[in-house]
């Protein structure tokens, strides 16, 4: 491990210890073998002048819900030194008196909550005062000799037992400060939790902790194995998809399921010791809220309706039984991780960041596992420890912090056709507005980077390629799962000839593009759609369905056959539980077909305005390419979860179709 200070990028906060407390947080949180999402904090000790103009002595220490990779001064709570300090001198505090004490010693009432660790960052004498929980330490105290190593490797350091954090280790440490120099001391390590690093200079205390961190990464490179192997294979998605929808069912809501099948997660899951080793607990008990105790272990061909999840259900209740104590309520359960057999490591949530966090913690989970079995063994801490952190009032409040009520597609995998503008771009943009996470197919090679800046995941695909539209599925569901949504709406629209005038190019062009390539398109997508979570297939017909109009005819048919596609299918999908319904827009004027010159010939042809023109319907309104994206996002809601074939005009009203 090697120390990212930089003299010249640290001159710029000379004078400010704030400033110079943002910039070491931020070298420890660019090291995920230190930190990771959330985990570890920071503090400073220093001035702070109140709303009286008088000078406070403060601590400013890392609040609730930031991240050390991006702090910045205004994650930084600041607290009344003093107060917080005599905290510590109390017999006993519960958690909630202790969350609340910390918010009344706020001097900002605006700033963040504070760390739980707040009152051990005050005891602390020196000024800068670091924590981490860095992954070569941890793995060294989850040793069955654990401590003897620590002890050995760590001579200048005080060295405590696991206790839990908050109230409970800030006592611990009050008391073993009072029988330490700690100005001869480098760090305090925290058995099967972290480091700690403190000093007067910020500098001092950064690179203690690099130097702590380094000396259990040179006893693992000469005692133990670090490299683990890497195994490639082929993985069959739609056992994915069954995964997916049994860890959804179980958690009652839609899961994203996010698979790693790099070379060392294929390899971890390939080890013929994993349902042991995998299964003892984490590296860390922080991680337990993201993770939950333990992954569930999933079979390489997993039986219909994946019975080792109903396993993993059933045991989490006894473990709950085995542990709770009056007043608590279960939390779901879910698993949030997986170790898919030989076929690598699935990551579980309602998001993409939350998938992200279960992700990077089991690969940095399986690098300890591996590594700390070649040093000996290694253990997690006893179950009664990990329910007390998983159920624990203060770390929960970090998962709930701003989740509010739940979009009604939130986790859900949506999949749209002719995304890369109008109705189909709308249309991505609403379902991502619900709470799914959406895929864009269109023609256009700029659909990926488009829809990337919305933070939609865009695919260029000629969807007339029956080789195209299956990669492109099967992108989608190696990216996030499976597939809950689809929508089908590409297409085109030529006028203009009549049928005594059509070229065969024309009629061709439009059986392929509206009719034949939505067909192989749904045919691609409903083997997934089969196992997705209240899942939805919608077609975007055309009011021409309805009322044709003369010089339309390849349109006009194509769309009525696409129509009476999605009516068989209907039928047909009813017992999957699959719903399949159809919009009839019309007059969607802010789309590419429509240009300004277009529409002001059309309005020219009926001797009226632009305007007049856009709203030429019963109710005399605008219908926009958002409306109709709106109406298939809610269609594919619960709202319509007792409506399949249906055909729902979008048109402001057309006499004719009346």
């Amino acid at each position: 491990m090697k120390s990212l200070w930089d003299e010249q990028d640290a001159k710029r906060f000379a004078g400010d210890d704030l400033a110079v407390r943002v910039y070491t947080s931020r070298l420890l949180g660019a090291d995920e073998d230190l930190v990771m999402h959330g985990g570890g904090n920071t503090s400073v000790k220093g001035s702070y002048r109140d709303f009286f103009g008088r000078e406070v002595d403060a601590l400013f220490v890392k609040g609730s819900g930031w991240d050390l990779k991006t702090i910045e001064k205004p994650g930084f709570s600041p607290l009344r030194l003093e107060e917080t300090r005599m905290l510590a001198n109390l017999e006993a505090l519960s958690d909630l008196d202790m969350a609340a004490q910390l918010r009344a010693f706020l001097l900002d009432p605006s700033a963040p909550s504070p760390s739980v660790e707040a009152i051990l960052h005050a005891i602390m004498p020196a000024k800068f005062v670091d924590h981490t929980h860095a992954d070569a330490v941890v793995t060294l105290s989850n040793n069955p000799s654990g401590e003897g190593i620590i002890r050995s490797v760590f001579p200048d350091c005080v060295v405590l037992p696991y206790v839990m954090p908050g109230f409970i280790l800030s006592k611990q440490v009050f008391h073993a400060i009072k029988d330490a120099e700690l100005s001869e001391t480098r760090g305090i390590i925290l058995l099967h939790h972290g480091v700690f690093t403190y000093s007067d200079d910020a500098r001092e205390a950064y690179e203690n902790m690099i130097e702590l961190v380094s000396r259990a990464e040179a006893y693992i490179d000469e005692n133990g194995t670090t490299e683990h192997g890497e195994v490639f294979g082929d993985v069959d998605l739609l056992d994915l998809a069954r995964i997916r929808k049994a860890v959804s069912v179980a958690r009652g809501q839609a899961q994203m399921a996010v698979l790693d099948r790099s070379g060392d997660a294929q390899a971890y899951a390939g080890r013929s010791d994993v349902a042991d080793i995998a299964t003892r607990g984490p590296i860390t008990p922080d991680h337990v809220i993201r993770t939950k105790r333990v992954p569930v272990v999933v079979e390489t061909k997993p039986a219909m309706g994946v019975p080792e999840v109903q396993t993993f259900v059933g045991d989490y209740g006894r473990y709950y039984e085995r542990n709770s104590t009056e007043g608590l309520q279960m939390l779901d359960p879910a698993p949030r991780a997986a170790i898919w057999r030989k076929a690598g490591a699935i990551a579980f949530g309602s998001n993409v960041k939350e998938c992200a966090m279960v992700a990077d913690i089991a690969r940095h989970t399986r690098w300890a596992v591996q590594t700390g079995e070649s040093l000996g063994g290694w253990h997690a801490l006893p179950e009664k420890e990990l329910f007390d952190i998983e159920y624990w009032s203060l770390e929960q409040a970090k998962l709930t912090k701003g989740n509010g009520f739940p979009k009604p597609h939130q986790g859900k995998v949506a999949v749209v056709t002719g995304a890369g503008s109008g109705i189909g771009r709308a249309t991505c943009d609403a379902l991502a507005e619900d709470g799914a996470v959406v895929v864009g197919l269109d023609l256009k090679p700029d659909v990926a980077e488009s829809l990337a800046s919305s933070g939609l995941l865009g695919i260029q695909c000629d969807l007339t390629d029956d080789t195209a539209v299956k990669a492109a599925i099967e992108q989608s569901v190696l990216a996030y799962g499976g597939i809950d949504i689809i929508v089908c709406n590409a297409g085109i629209f030529g006028a203009g000839e009549t049928i005594e005038e059509m070229s065969d190019e024309t009629w061709d062009q439009h059986v392929r593009i509206n009719l034949t390539a939505t067909q192989r398109f749904m045919t691609a997508a409903i083997p997934y759609l089969k196992h997705g979570v209240d899942p939805s297939l919608l077609v975007v017909g055309s009011r021409n369905f309805a009322a044709p109009g003369p010089g339309a005819s390849a349109y006009s048919v194509t769309k009525a056959g696409v129509t009476q596609l999605a009516r068989v299918a209907a039928m047909e999908l009813a017992g999957d539980g699959i719903r399949v319904n159809v919009v009839h827009p019309d007059a969607v004027f802010d789309t590419e077909l429509w240009t300004d010159e277009a529409l002001e010939k059309s309005a020219r042809r009926y001797g009226i305005t632009v305007d007049e023109y856009k709203t030429r319907n019963l109710l005399k309104t605008e219908i926009t390419s958002r409306d109709v994206g709106r109406l298939l996002s809610t269609m594919a809601s619960d709202v319509f979860r007792a409506t399949t074939g249906a055909q729902v005009p979008i048109d402001g009203g057309n006499e004719r179709v009346i």
